[in-house]
């Protein structure tokens, strides 16, 4: 570990460099971000996972700016051009683009204008002009080149241009001006295609460029890569003449005063501006990136900690038109009882035996609830079931399909239903998305989950490290069964190897685990996968606390506090050993047993709650038995709805019609809120009000902000 760059870290993200330190050293150590959040609390002085994933991300940022710069030092050094004051000046930057400016003198050239005239030996003329000389003229000064002034003093300008470029401080100031003065414009390509006029707000858009919003930003740059606009930066280039004009020219009476003049504006307009431009437009690209990743994230999270409906029985219904509507009926662990077709839609339309066949199947699995997917035929079917169902104890939830079809499609769905089309695949996976939804979202790329925005816009590298690290954080914070997970879940605990899970699916073919301490004799568990793995596995059997989240390390302490709370673990879900746990005063224990007080508190939650899902104190999901249409509201009607998606402008409310309606950022509080987040988060049961009715459209806009 680097201590400058520690201490360096420690101000920058104002974290002290004790805990920043001892973050790194369990990470160099091969401990993962949810262990050391959950299980070195007292090591690293309560950090949780957000602070631990910016500690390592910032760390890796600026090793990899050190050694770039190192890099850069070896290079001029090996030129025999490196200086004390050089090298300083290379280390003391933050930000590589800088560090690429101080190297660009030194950078090996490609053939280039001003090579070509070094070569034609004009170099001594360039020198000369840039001594701005009173005495004499042009003539005189290109006479010992025998070569035509003009073609001279040309080609010597091109050295002078690419010395005013190699510039750092000249560079870095031009770019800081653009950054902070041009505006954004773009227009209309003549002949351009955009049939749905998606980008037709940027047929003629102007906005102040270090304002842009991310959103609009990946739109501009999507619509631009499409050839439908074309994008300019617009600020006052005499600005950057004078100012250059002002640091080049050290005598404004020489007679090579508009040579150099000439050199500056080729220099920019050549050199400078187009590399500039390119720069502060891939800097806010870079930053609109990482907030469109971040909201995805954030959404992607929600959605995974959705509470699952358990102990019901569920009908999977994915809709279609023309190839009919596929069901699946589960039991309450998911397992599948029946597959079927009904097609109550055109072209067949056959309502009478589709309900015939619906509640045959309800009334012979005891279903309790139907989810149906939200894709194509949604609606239509939804009004359908709501037909079907009268008079029978059973509701109905509409729910994502979102990356259905690429699970369906999958191996591993192939491998788990060998004998069923792709379409019945998808009603078996939409139906377990209501009984245990992170376990059947695990199983699918959190890119074709589609809650995200301009997700393909963006570097897909850095998404899907994002998108994987939020579901391996979901993963542990819940916490998994090892007897009933699946190979897909089990690969997002903490340390688990292919190998080792490969190993564990194949042990539980046969067997059934007792007891957390049976994984040390499976295939492939290391002593450090088992430290780092078995916290965030649950095991019912012999031991109640191998049911809980503290770790096997952990056990004689939480044995010590029951003893002195003269407790029994065989009581640990009874109501009377909970209130013990409930009025005990922890400073005191924490003082008498002498055990770290974030440790010990970890103890206590966990014996509190012995099996908790966190997911069971969310809302629950939105259960519906009748149908709503545009028809049915009215402005400033309540109604509940569910947060499908969440994007930098709004949220997307599904209220039951046939599209989800908005709720537009500017409609959520009567305060400012710069970001919906703040407000509502995917998965949310939200309270809102109908702002307005666009029947032509088939629009529907809604309110947080209830009119007196």
């Amino acid at each position: 570990m680097n201590e400058e760059l520690i201490k360096n870290l420690s101000k920058e993200i104002n974290i002290s460099e004790k805990r920043i330190s001892s973050a790194l050293k369990l990470l160099e150590e091969g401990a993962t971000i949810p262990f050391i959040a959950r299980y070195r609390k007292e090591v690293t002085d309560n950090l949780n996972e957000e602070e631990i994933k910016l500690i390592s991300d910032e760390y890796k940022r600026n090793m990899n700016l050190l050694e770039r710069k190192l890099s850069v030092i070896k290079l001029i050094d090996e030129k025999g051009m490196l200086t004390e004051e050089l090298k300083n000046e290379i280390m003391s930057k933050t930000k590589l683009v800088e560090v690429e400016d101080l190297y660009l003198p030194y950078k090996e050239k490609k053939k280039t204008k001003g090579t070509e005239a070094i070569k034609m030996g004009l170099e001594p003329l360039a020198k000369k002009i840039m001594s701005f000389p009173t005495n004499g003229d042009l003539d005189l000064l290109v006479k010992p080149y025998n070569m035509d002034k003009e073609k001279a003093l040309t080609n010597a300008g091109y050295i002078i241009s690419e010395w005013i470029s190699d510039n750092a401080y000249y560079r870095k100031w031009i770019r800081n001006y653009i950054y902070n003065k041009a505006f954004i414009e773009t227009k209309i390509k003549k002949n351009a295609i955009d049939e749905n006029k998606t980008y037709e707000m940027y047929y003629n858009f102007k906005e102040q460029f270090k304002y842009l919003k991310h959103y609009r930003c990946l739109a501009i740059n999507r619509a631009e890569k499409e050839g439908v606009i074309s994008v300019n930066l617009d600020y006052n280039i005499e600005d950057i003449i004078s100012f250059l004009e002002s640091k080049v020219i050290k005598n404004d009476k020489s007679f090579v005063v508009d040579v150099v003049k000439t050199s500056i504006k080729d220099s920019l307009k050549r050199l400078i501006i187009p590399s500039i431009e390119r720069e502060v437009r891939s800097e806010i690209t870079l930053k609109s990136e990482e907030k469109a990743i971040g909201t995805f994230s954030k959404n992607l999270y929600n959605l995974l900690l959705t509470r699952p409906i358990k102990g019901t029985r569920v009908l999977g219904f994915d809709p279609a038109f023309r190839t009919g509507c596929k069901l699946a009926a589960l039991d309450e662990n998911g397992n599948l009882l029946e597959i079927g077709v009904i097609y109550p839609h055109e072209p067949k339309n056959d309502k009478i035996g589709s309900t015939k066949a619906l509640r045959e199947m309800i009334l012979k699995h005891n279903i309790n609830l139907i989810a149906i997917g939200n894709g194509t035929a949604s609606r239509e079917s939804e009004s359908f079931v709501a037909e079907a169902i009268k008079g029978l104890d059973v509701k109905y939830i509409i729910t994502s399909e979102a990356g259905a079809s690429v699970y369906s499609a999958s191996n591993l769905a192939i491998e788990e239903f060998p004998d069923l089309t792709v379409e019945k695949r998808s009603a078996v996976s939409i139906g377990r998305r209501v009984q245990d939804p992170l376990s059947e979202l695990v199983k699918i790329d959190p890119k074709s989950i589609g809650v995200g925005e301009y997700q393909y816009d963006v570097n897909q590298k850095n998404l899907s490290e994002a998108l994987d690290y939020t579901v391996e954080n979901v993963v542990n914070k819940v916490g998994v069964n090892i007897n009933t997970a699946s190979s897909s879940i089990l690969k997002r605990i903490s340390g688990m190897t292919k190998k080792a899970v490969e190993s564990i699916m194949t042990f539980k073919a046969n067997n059934k685990f007792t007891k957390r301490e049976e994984l040390k004799s499976i295939k492939g568990i290391t002593p450090k996968i088992y430290e780092q793995s078995v916290g965030f596995l649950r095991v019912i059997g012999v031991n109640p606390l191998d049911n809980t989240g503290v770790h096997p390390e952990s056990y004689d302490e939480a044995l010590k506090v029951i003893k002195y709370l003269n407790l029994d673990l065989k009581d640990i879900q009874t109501n009377e050993f909970k209130e013990v746990l409930n009025t005990l005063d922890i400073n005191k224990l924490n003082k008498e047993l002498n055990i770290n007080i974030y440790l010990l508190e970890s103890i206590i939650k966990e014996l509190k709650e012995p099996g908790m899902d966190p997911r069971d104190d969310l809302e629950m999901p939105l259960l519906k038995s009748n149908i709503l249409t545009i028809n049915d509201l009215k402005v400033g009607e309540e109604l509940e709805g569910t947060v499908r998606n969440v994007a930098s402008f709004g949220a997307f409310i599904d209220i039951g019609l046939h599209d989800d309606a908005l709720l537009h950022i500017s409609k959520m509080s009567k305060k400012f809120v710069s970001d919906p987040l703040e407000i509502v988060s995917v998965g949310d049961i939200v309270k809102v009000y109908v702002d307005k009715i666009e029947k032509d459209k088939n629009k529907v806009s809604l309110t947080l902000i209830k009119e007196n």
